[in-house]
């Protein structure tokens, strides 16, 4: 598979080494050491994908992946991180990425993580033909399929391709409860390691984002004991379990 990669990393040697491998497995692939020049080359180049370290001195990954995310950078981040404490993980799934894994790691898994990412972004350009032109309306929101972009009257709305691929997962099934599994599924593909917790901190941050209130949502509403289901008309829907939430 074909991809542009770019990879911000503070240890030179992870960077050399992860340059070789991805590179000899048909990816192009550019590295740089700090947000700085990060900054520098996503403004000059497109990139298919962000490799992106944790702990790094000065601005750390966290506040390099939660800065794109504000400024509507939609690139998938795969986030190394050489804690394991699950909290860090959740942390920085908050904070926009859409992946992780800890240090030390197989090359190989990273490779297969991002052979993932990428065709997940191939896969969520698809336009479902139910939708008309392409474009889900919900209140002021409007999502475009074809483009990938949720706006808010004439404002886009930064979503991260993990929380575009939820939303656009829940708003091509309406009104129609879908279990957590079954969104992952929807949302990022059967051979993707999501798990459900991370589908969780997706819609937290969705409703954060697209509702009045977020503790009781309108558009994303919570079906107890099945998952979520997504209302455009805001309207209070009121679901058992149902056998179609697998």
């Amino acid at each position: 598979m074909e991809g542009k990669i770019i990879i911000l990393d503070d240890e030179a040697e992870l960077r050399a080494l992860l340059q070789r491998y991805l590179g000899s497995n048909g990816l192009t692939v550019r590295s740089v050491e700090n947000a700085e020049q990060l900054d520098r080359l996503l403004a000059r180049e497109p990139f298919d994908a962000l490799i992106l370290d944790l702990m790094m001195p000065g601005e750390d990954g966290l506040s390099v992946c939660r800065r794109l995310r504000v400024r509507g950078e939609t690139i998938p981040i795969l986030m190394l991180t050489a804690k394991g404490d699950p909290v860090d993980r959740i942390v920085g799934l908050e904070m926009g990425a859409d992946d992780y894994l800890p240090k030390p790691f197989d090359p190989r898994e990273l490779l297969a993580r991002l052979h993932a990412m990428l065709r997940r972004q191939q896969m969520s350009g698809t336009v479902p033909a139910a939708q008309r032109n392409g474009c889900v309306r919900f209140g002021s929101f409007a999502l475009d399929l074809a483009a990938r972009q949720l706006t808010h009257g004439e404002q886009l709305v930064p979503l991260s391709s993990a929380e575009y691929a939820v939303l656009a997962a829940l708003a091509t099934h309406p009104n129609r409860p879908l279990g957590r599994e079954r969104l992952r599924t929807l949302a990022h593909g059967r051979d993707h390691e999501a798990t459900e917790r991370s589908v969780d901190v997706q819609v937290l941050r969705l409703r954060r984002l697209i509702e009045d209130n977020p503790g009781s949502p309108r558009f994303i509403q919570t079906v107890w004991g099945v998952g979520y289901l997504f209302a455009p008309d805001g309207a209070t829907t009121q679901v058992g379990t149902d056998e179609t939430a697998d």
